[in-house]
């Protein structure tokens, strides 16, 4: 237990090693090997009451929650479940991903793939940060419910650079939560170089944009191989046609020929 607990302890926060500042690099790593890497910025969307002017309605304000570089980060990894549980601002804020991997039952036998399988976000709303004259602060949990998210085949990482939307239910009056996250290279198992991502899976919203950047491209390629291919045909035809004999048209021409 107590290695185990160890293990769990051995993590680093790189996200000063990004260009941008508001992604953020994490990595746990058991027995000196990389098990879980995951690169991404993240912010969450939280309503939350206030009192209107009168100080008898309530009105909704919204908090804009950035995931900061100088987050706390703990990790576990495991053959089919991993987890990273970030904090910040004194345990104000407490984001925990769980991920899943499993088998399916296809036409070409038993594949395996993984998963983001939860999200809980634990925030507090007395912070003064970003919650301004709250009502009834305190405590509240935020969580995904039947989530299947970021699904991958087993042995690669996630990459999704499109902002993507995930919806939590909070304990708040079940008001819902937003977590937008982009910029996203995940992998939470079979890594197997260290610090080294696997081959990336893209998400569908990358590969429709890819295709829409490269298909004016390759129809101009097209259109530019029909021109050469229908010039090239004109000019055999035209240099064919110029070597015939030809028969004239008016018969008075005939006593000329022979």
């Amino acid at each position: 237990a107590a290695a185990r607990l160890a293990a769990e302890q051995e993590v680093e926060n790189l996200s000063g090693l990004s260009p941008n500042p508001e992604k953020d690099i994490f990595v746990v790593r058991e027995n000196r090997t990389t098990c879980l890497m995951a690169e991404f910025a993240a912010k969450f969307i939280v309503p939350y009451d206030v009192w209107a002017s009168n100080y008898v309605d309530l009105i909704t304000e919204q908090a804009d929650i950035p995931l900061p570089r100088g987050a706390e980060m703990k990790g576990k990894c495991g053959t089919n479940e991993s987890e990273l549980e970030l904090s910040w601002l004194d345990q104000a804020y407490i984001l925990k991903l769980s991920f899943l991997k499993e088998g399916h039952n296809t036409s070409r036998g038993t594949e395996a793939s993984w998963r983001l399988s939860r999200i809980q976000f634990t925030y507090d709303s007395s912070e003064r940060t970003y919650f301004k004259d709250a009502v009834s602060p305190g405590k509240y949990t935020a969580s995904s419910h039947r989530l299947s998210a970021l699904v991958t085949p087993a042995g690669r990482s996630y990459e999704c650079q499109a902002q993507q939307t995930l919806s939590l239910v909070s304990s708040d009056h079940q008001k819902s939560v937003q977590l937008l996250l982009s910029e996203v290279r995940l992998q939470p198992f079979d890594i197997t170089a260290d610090f080294v991502f696997s081959e990336e899976h893209k998400c569908p919203v990358d590969q429709r944009e890819q295709l829409e950047e490269t298909l004016p491209l390759i129809l101009g390629l097209i259109l530019g191989l029909v021109i050469v291919i229908t010039l090239g045909i004109y000019h055999i035809h035209h240099k064919l046609t110029a070597s015939q004999v030809q028969i004239p048209r008016d018969r008075s021409q005939y006593k000329h020929m022979g």
